[in-house]
């Protein structure tokens, strides 16, 4: 497998993205190829002991910032490592992944002048894990703000290909999150969608769903706009933080909580391992014809190095292949 990297993307870019994807590859036997300026990654990868046959490096000086306007990238930013990734992974690679502006990869990655979306496919977007006592995926996370009921349900579509195929969940749970469980809930939008929900053989619809209840395993799909959905990943990965900051003062508060802490240290730390966002390592971006990763902008080594996990997976579970299969079937239908 070839993985194309966006060095330079990412909060921590190039050091903690080539470090991290280094480690990755290598523990998986991915042939890396780095796009990024030559005079920062190629210092990193010799100080990490690599050897010149053992990747590949393409040399980019520009980098699209975070606060970049995303359709930037289609105009003055074209020539950014992200955009050349994209590009090299349309001609030469297996999968891409990039820590770098969100709007500009789902942007490039599923516009025709630079890499282009799945056939059958409406819009891409981004399918996030959330670090649940069962995973659930959330659909869109964050790549479309404005959507229709037929873009939601295919979220739906290709978020139950995912789930069934690489989580291996057979028949996944969609459900609709809404404010509400009753079909009359939410704004037109929802109730649209709901209805279209419903009337649809090609998922599990089990309903409306409402934030409370996605935690304790409602569903194993959750479909909502990517503004909705942006929100509810935030406030999950704050929520973990949240957790295991208390738990480290609860248990360090004296020396019985100490005791206590020393007693219940296997639990604690399998909680913290359950709440914890960068096992996971990054999103997929769902409607592309290769496999596309989002990393967290702010990803460290070892957020990255289950990124590359990630891109392997889903590269060896033909999930693209499949949501093709299904958004061409549908689209025929229609």
């Amino acid at each position: 497998m070839k993985l194309i990297i966006d060095a330079m993307g990412g909060d921590n870019a190039p050091l903690e993205i080539v470090k991290g994807a280094w480690k990755g590859c290598r523990e998986h036997g991915i042939f890396p190829v780095f796009v990024g300026d030559t005079d920062k990654v190629k210092p990193i990868l010799d100080q990490l002991g690599a050897k010149e046959e053992e990747y590949a490096l393409r040399d980019c000086k520009k980098s699209i910032a975070m606060e970049d306007d995303p359709m930037s990238i289609l105009r003055e930013n074209r020539d950014c490592s992200m955009a050349e990734g994209l590009k090299l992974l349309k001609s030469d690679g297996d999968a891409f992944l990039s820590a770098g502006n969100t709007g500009a990869l789902v942007t490039g990655a599923s516009s025709r002048v630079i890499f282009g979306k799945t056939r059958g496919v409406k819009r891409a977007a981004i399918a996030s894990v959330l670090p649940l006592t069962n995973p659930v995926l959330l659909m869109d996370s964050g790549a479309n703000i404005e959507v229709s009921p037929e873009e939601l349900l295919q979220f739906a579509v290709m978020g139950s290909a995912y789930m069934e195929h690489l989580m291996k969940v057979p028949s996944p749970r969609v459900g609709l999150i809404n404010n509400g469980s009753e079909s009359t809930k939410g704004t037109a939008l929802y109730r649209e969608s709901h209805e279209l929900f419903s009337r649809t053989d090609s998922i599990n619809f089990i309903g409306n769903v409402e934030g409370r209840d996605v935690p304790l395993g409602a569903c194993d799909v959750c479909v909502c706009d990517g503004f909705v959905g942006n929100i509810i990943l935030k406030l999950c990965e704050g929520f973990g933080k949240f957790m295991s900051a208390s738990l480290k003062e609860m248990f360090y508060h004296d020396t019985l909580s100490k005791l206590g802490g020393l007693l219940a240290k296997k639990g604690i730390k399998d909680l913290k391992d359950r709440l914890d966002h960068k096992k996971y390592g990054g999103a997929p971006i769902l409607g592309i014809p290769k496999p596309v990763i989002k990393a967290h902008g702010s990803s460290t080594a070892e957020a990255v190095v289950s990124a590359v996990r990630q891109a392997l997976y889903f590269h060896e579970n033909g999930i693209c292949k499949k949501i093709e299969e299904l958004c061409s079937n549908k689209s025929r239908e229609e």
